[in-house]
Formats: structure tokens, sequence, C-alpha cells
């Protein structure tokens, strides 16, 4: 076998089904191998949107996402990815390519220390050095990324280490051979070839089969039992469950069963929204730094205290705060609770619903509080949304839009402004159903997020909702849908504009410099890349055309829908420091 067939090798042995790639030389037999391993490679446009793939893979089947990129710019090229994979805390492999062993560091093509560039943005970095070490580092890759608090890793893999031996060592004969007359330096340097390919050659053992064991967090018995006796007495107790909750995805149901068995309110965010599905009488929506500000006990489920909770300051002081985390860093970030659970969130609630008492206080004016509070934002969305405009409002489309979700949806969230707006009014069905960056708050996650939803999930309708300044870094990937095969329904809200930022800029600066965009023809160019393209320029239209991009998606078509937004000031003030 060569290195590439090993890695193909040890990634099926893992369970990886899908491969995701931008191609090139120094890693071609990793691809070959793959495929011939019965792996599904897939070749996107931009390194970064592989990245972001194997992420969103990650997300939803709870495995590792694998991406492979060639050397030095493939590399490079996905560093925005990787951090962003990193503070998703997701778990993700990165194979990189790179030159042969023999001549780093001597000029060759696409030559750089990417262990020194990379090793700060992942969990860790390594580099295979023989054939025989491409085994074990992979698998103590796989590992490492998915262990305690999960992340991206990065394993370099030279590309005389991939190819079958009998064409590398003909790469080197010449340079092993010593010439008529050659002096002392000359047969030096080929004994030192000769000794370098036995080495790099020497017998490796069988490939294993054996899948990695991942140990999950296991939160402690005590602590449970302080928080379950803490929550028993808890008048106004509030729950906030976020993405690091949702990564035992086997355990996702088990999680909802024990939510709904505490009984307390909860507000979710990230890949945790939906885990309630659209309209559960425990889940809140809105204003949820009043309601943090009137709890008696805050949990933290996978939710550090960072800039969205105001780096803590939304918990009031005297609240009793109880977070579990799998990280210990975010487990202590900004504020120390007063029970903390370095554990998996979802094992900690699923045992802190078996813990709780049989009798609890009762708390039906602070749901009805909460409630109200719902009810008045639904209401002013509602009036907003109703509101005449120049355009296409982009509350009424979002509107327009949850009313055509089906309830296999997957909605993948990409942009500032229009998304964020679309974050209060879609309503996930279920569990896994929203996919959004995650803290990097990093534009262009779209293409590959969308790419991942639907290969992990082929019988669900996937919606990608793009920004148009966010379209810029997805908007070539419509070649790589129509080339795989991958039907979606996307819907880009086209304001021609960065708003989130140009709002708050020109109230401040007054400039916009460097916010407004082009009213582009995204449809068009979206059909010159094999997809179809629909226009809606006024709220009259929506229902019609999203109902025939869903049509032409279900018949195996990937969809652009060009939304043509008049301006809102909806989400004025909200750039967060």
């Amino acid at each position: 076998m060569n290195g590439g067939e090993i890695i193909g090798g040890v990634l099926r042995a893992q369970g990886v089904r899908f491969l995701y790639t931008l191609c090139g030389g120094h890693i071609s037999p990793i691809l070959v191998g793959a495929k011939r391993a019965g792996i599904r490679v897939i070749d996107t446009r931009h390194e970064a949107t592989a990245v972001f793939a194997a992420d969103a893979t990650a997300r939803l089947t709870g495995g590792v996402g694998v991406a492979v990129v060639t050397a030095g710019p493939g590399v490079t090229n996905t560093l925005t990815a990787i951090v962003n994979a990193r503070l998703a805390q997701s778990p993700v492999v990165l194979l990189g390519g790179a030159t042969a062993t023999v001549l780093r560091g001597r000029g060759a093509l696409q030559d750089i220390d990417q262990l020194a560039l990379i090793r700060s943005s992942v969990k860790w970095a390594g580099k295979a050095k023989r054939v025989r070490d491409l085994e074990p580092l992979l698998r103590g890759a796989i590992h490492m990324a998915a262990e305690g608090t999960p992340g991206p890793v990065f394993l370099e893999c030279p590309v005389d280490l991939l190819y079958d031996e009998a064409l590398v060592r003909s790469w080197y004969v010449a340079k092993s051979t010593p010439r008529p007359g050659a002096g002392l330096a000359e047969h030096a340097i080929a004994a030192y070839l000769r000794l370098h390919l036995r080495r790099q050659f020497a017998p490796a053992a069988p490939l294993s089969e054996q899948p990695e064991t991942i140990d999950v967090p296991v939160p402690d018995a005590g602590a449970v039992r302080a928080a379950a006796a803490r929550l028993a007495r808890a008048q106004r107790p509030l729950l906030l469950i976020g993405s690091q909750a949702m990564l035992d995805v086997p355990g996702v149901g088990a999680l909802r069963a024990a939510v709904e068995k505490l009984g307390v309110p909860v507000y979710l965010s990230g890949m945790a929204r939906g885990l309630l599905g659209a309209d559960h009488p425990l889940q809140f929506r809105h204003k949820r730094r009043d309601a943090l500000r009137a709890a008696d006990l805050v949990m933290l489920a996978g939710v550090p205290c960072d800039f969205r909770l105001d780096y803590g300051a939304h918990i009031r002081p005297r609240a009793a705060l109880i977070s579990a985390n799998r990280s210990r860093d975010d487990l202590r970030l900004n504020r120390r609770p007063d029970i903390g659970v370095l554990a998996d969130a979802s094992l900690f609630l699923r045992e802190l619903a078996q813990a709780g008492p049989a009798a609890v206080p009762d708390r039906a004016a602070w749901f009805a509080e909460l409630r109200t509070r719902d009810a008045e934002r639904e209401a002013e969305i509602f009036s907003q949304a109703a509101a005449a405009s120049d355009a296409l409002n982009p509350l009424a489309l979002c509107k327009q839009i949850d009313g055509q979700l089906a309830d296999d949806s997957v909605i993948v969230a990409d942009g500032g402004d229009f998304v964020a707006t679309a974050s209060y009014i879609l309503r996930p069905r279920g569990p896994l159903g929203w996919l959004d960056p995650g803290v990097f708050g990093t534009l262009g996650v779209g293409a590959g997020f969308a790419l991942a939803a639907k290969l992990c999930r082929p019988q669900a309708e996937v919606w990608a909702l793009f920004g148009d300044g966010a379209l810029g870094y997805s908007l070539m990937e419509f070649d790589s849908f129509a080339r795989h095969g991958i039907p979606l329904v996307a819907v880009v809200g086209n304001d021609a504009c960065w708003s989130q930022i140009a709002r708050e800029q020109v109230e401040v600066l007054k400039d916009d410099v460097g916010c407004p965009l082009r009213p582009t023809d995204y449809d068009r160019a979206a059909e010159g890349l094999g997809a179809r393209g629909f226009v809606i320029r006024n709220s009259g239209e929506t229902d019609a055309v999203l109902t025939a991009a869903r049509q032409a998606a279900r018949a195996g078509q990937p969809v652009l829908v060009n939304a043509l937004l008049g301006a809102s000031d909806f989400r004025k003030g909200s750039i967060s420091m």
C-alpha cells in the first residue's frame, strides 16, 4: 500500500464517509486512496469551503470531519475556516500536503513552515516523516480532535510518503547514484539518500480496522446533586443551552427528554436551536437579557460568559450560576460559577434530570412573565413585517420563508444583517436543524455548511440564507453544487450593501465608505454556474417563487433566489464588540 491508500484505509476504519478537498499534486494519492476505500471525495472551489464542509459534517454526525488540501497556499487558504472550527469546538482533521522530505527548506515549490503557521490555530499539529508513521499519527489526530473539548488538528503529509515506493525511488535514483569520478561529497549525499529511502519505506504494521474510542467527559455525581438541590429551591430558574451541548449527536433525543423533564424555561443558541422544535412551551426566543436579569438561578449548558452574555454582566450578581462545559477555560470565563461542572453539558443535563426532586416551587408566574415578554416582541416583529417598503421587506420575507419550511429542513445561516434578522423569525423544526458559524462570526461558511448538510442528511430540505456580502465568498461553489448533485434552496437578501456595518458607520462617522455594493443579478450568476435562478421583487411574489424554488430543488437542482430587499433599521445598534 502507498501512503495515500494507508490514509484512505484509516479513514474508512473510522467511519469517515466524505473527504473534502481542492486537488493538488502534493495530495493526489490521498484522494485516489480515499476513493478506492469507498469514501466519497467532494472537491470544492476554495480550500476554506472544504474545511467549512468538514466542520459542518462533524457537527451533524458527531464524528470527525476531514479535509485534505495541497501544500503552501492550499494550507494557508484554510486558516480562517480552521480558526472558526477551533472556536466552534468542532472536531476537524485537516491533512496538508508538503514538499518531499529531503527538499524541505531548499526552495521547493510551495514549501513553507506550515506547522509554525498553523500550530496556534489547532489543538495539535504534527508531521509524518516515514510511511509507517501515517497510520498512528492519523489515528492519534482523529482521537485528539474528538476528545475532551473538540477542535481541529493538522497532520502534514510530505508528498514522497504518499506515492508508490517504486515511483519515489525512481525520483531519487539519479541523485543516489554518484557520477563516475565523483568526489567524497557526492558519494556522501548519495549514501544519505539511500539511507533516507530505507528509513522512509521501512515496513509498517498491517492496517487496523479498529475504530478509535472517544471518552466523553462525565459529570461529577456530587456536583450533579448540588445542582439539583439549588434548582429545587429556585423560584425563577433559567436554562441556556449552546452548541457544545449538541456534540453528542446520538444523545440529542435524550437531551431533549431531559430538558422536558427539568421543566425549566430555556433559551437555545447556536447549534442548539431547534432542539425542542418550533413551538415548545418551555422555549423562549426573545428578550433573553431581560430574562437573565430577572432570574434567581441561571444554568449554562455549553455556554461561556463571553460577549454574547456581555461577559457575564447579563446575569445579575445575586443569581446563582451553574455552568457545565467541556472546556476548563470556558467554564470560568469572566465569571466563576457557584457550581462548575467540567463535563459534557448534555450528559450533565441528562443526569440532572434524573437527580431532580419530585416537587418544585410553583413557577407559573415566572413562565407568565417570560411569555408576556416573548409575545410583546413577537407583536413588534409582526408590526414591522407588515410595514410598507420601497422593495421587499426583509422581515416579511423571513416570515414567508418560515411558513415554507419543511419539518425535516436544515437552515444554514451565512451573513450579517439579513441573516441575523432571520434568526429572530425562523424557527428550526427539529434538532440539528440550524447551522451558523458560531462565536467567530465568520462570513463565508454558507456553501461548505450547505454542502455538508445535504450530504449528511440527503432527505432533508436544505435552506442556505446569505447576505449579499457573504454570498461573495460562496457564489462560485454553485458550480460545486451542480457538479456533485447537491440540490438546495439558497436565498440571498440583496440590499446592495454591507448594511450591518453601514447603519452604524454612517450614523457615527457620517460616511458609508467601503459599504455599498451593487444590486447584482446573483440569480443569473448562479445559472451560469449550473444552478437555477429566481428573483423576488416584492412580498406578493414571495410565496410563489419560494414554492417554485423548492420544487426545482426537489427535482435535483441547486437553486438561488435573489431577494431584492428594501431598507430596514430592525437591527439598529446590533454591532458587538
